[in-house]
């Protein structure tokens, strides 16, 4: 039997959104100090779950028992699975403007700081004008790894790109598209969030069309470069000349 002062604790951080048959659960705010530029910087802290990837038949028909919910954790084996979570700055839901970046995970990037790409760059350069912005947020999304290949197979396409392909045609030969990424949950996730107006920091106009499709109240967004190195520069080349990516904050919604 689980303490019901435990239950209760939990039901107050947690949010079910529902749509189309499927439930996201989100868990959250927590405080999460973070250290920028050798500051400390507060954001509160979010992590989402898809339903279908909890054992046990509370997911169903979307019904909501944080008790269930406790119980089904640890027979889940969520370690084994990816989770995304979000980052939140300042009053997120009533300022009049914030920014929002959704950041594919990088393994050797975010957390190795490698240079072969500029995402731990981004991460990090993000976080820091969401901040300075003074609202905003920035959604990790886990299941990104590699354009949405899976890290097992980013490794073999840094292989082939090692071997004179660019990061489009590594993923291609591999058997993938171009970018297997998808944005839904997240985008749910944002409209629980905020209704009002955001800026989307971004190079990727897929990002912004995936935004606007789904109808989130996107009002234009900043572009995002810098940390270009010997390591790096063919990749960002790829970007801009078969990704599409925008160079600069011309092109606006």
């Amino acid at each position: 039997m689980i303490d019901a002062k435990v239950v209760a604790t939990l039901k107050e951080k947690i949010t079910v959104i529902r749509n189309n048959g499927k439930s996201v659960y989100l868990v959250g705010p927590i405080n999460l100090p973070v250290n920028l530029d050798g500051e400390t910087t507060i954001f509160q802290w979010y992590c989402w779950l898809k339903c279908e990837n909890m054992a046990g038949h509370f997911c169903d028909d979307g019904s909501y028992d944080t008790e269930k919910i406790i119980e089904t954790l640890s027979s889940s084996n969520l370690a084994e699975m990816q989770q995304s979570s979000v980052l939140v700055y300042g009053d997120f839901a009533g300022a009049d403007e914030a920014l929002i970046r959704l950041h594919s995970i990088c393994h050797t990037g975010d957390i190795f700081g490698s240079k072969r790409c500029d995402c731990g760059f981004q991460l990090k350069q993000a976080m820091k004008m969401i901040a300075h912005h003074g609202a905003g947020a920035l959604f990790y999304l886990a299941n990104h790894e590699g354009r949405g290949i899976g890290l097992f197979s980013k490794a073999m396409a840094y292989i082939l790109q090692e071997n004179g392909l660019d990061t489009v045609e590594a993923n291609l030969q591999l058997g993938f598209v171009d970018d297997a990424r998808n944005y839904n949950d997240a985008i749910q996730v944002l409209k629980t969030l905020r209704t009002k107006p955001v800026t989307l920091i971004t190079n990727n106009p897929r990002k912004l069309d995936a935004l606007i499709n789904t109808g989130a109240n996107v009002e234009k967004r900043v572009a995002l470069w810098g940390d270009v190195s010997e390591y790096n520069r063919k990749y960002l080349e790829t970007k801009i000349v078969r990704s599409g990516h925008l160079r600069n904050q011309d092109d606006q919604v």
